[in-house]
């Protein structure tokens, strides 16, 4: 009875025991193959079918211009003032609408603009803007 000695059974263990760990991962695979065919059965249903196809493309920009003389341009085609009305209250009744963009010429009276933006106003148009250059 030697307290103080040591046998050659009481060594240090330098490796680590596998077995409780190979037996959780057993365990575990075998949960995830009972498990598995569970969760694939799904109901059937009939899914709509859909496009991914963009239904309005941006509207495209309206051009007014009035030049030096107070004359009106449509997209680069002259107009008088009734035939402008119409475009406008046309354009206004479109959806969605275009904005309208107005440049005026330098040299023409304000007033010639004034009255592009009240038809275009009275019409309806609710995007206007204006084309300036940069100094």
């Amino acid at each position: 009875m030697a307290f103080g000695t040591q046998d050659d059974t009481d060594e240090v263990m330098n490796e680590i025991n596998m077995t409780p760990l190979v037996d959780v991962m057993l365990v575990l695979l075998i949960i995830f193959i009972i498990t598995i065919p569970v969760m694939k059965h799904a109901v059937n249903i009939e899914l709509p079918r859909a496009t991914n196809q963009p239904q309005d493309a941006k509207p495209q920009t309206i051009r007014l211009t009035v030049d030096a003389e107070g004359k009106y341009f449509w997209n680069d085609t002259a107009v008088d003032d009734a035939q402008l009305r119409q475009l406008l209250a046309d354009a206004a009744s479109k959806k969605p609408q275009s904005p309208l963009h107005i440049r005026g010429d330098r040299a023409v009276r304000y007033e010639r603009v004034a009255q592009a933006m009240a038809a275009a106003q009275r019409a309806g148009m609710t995007q206007i803007g204006f084309i300036t250059e940069r100094e």
